[in-house]
């Protein structure tokens, strides 16, 4: 199953991905300049393309990501002032 959700932030409105898989949840809330994305996906290759992204873990709900610890960040992703353990949510808001 596939769910799709508008996720106001205070910076403006992200577009969270949920796709439901065998074991566990593969998420992504993509904000204007950049995305959060579960541990699904590799942070190589967000940094490889040139992609402001971060990833969270154990997340299983956009609730979950929202308030996830950061656990890595792409160089672009650095530029911005995200750091590594900041909550998810104040990473995307910077990402607006």
């Amino acid at each position: 199953m596939v769910f799709i959700e508008q996720i106001k932030l205070k910076g403006g409105i992200a577009l969270g991905l949920k796709f439901e898989m065998q074991h566990a949840s593969l998420i992504v809330v993509k904000a204007e300049r950049g995305f959060v994305m579960c541990g699904y996906l590799d942070i190589s290759t967000a940094e490889k393309l040139g992609d402001v992204a971060v990833r969270v873990s154990g997340v299983n709900t956009f609730e979950d990501v929202l308030t996830a610890e950061v656990k890595s960040i792409t160089p672009q992703a650095k530029e911005l002032g995200i750091t590594l353990g900041m909550r998810a949510k104040d990473a995307l808001e910077l990402m607006f």
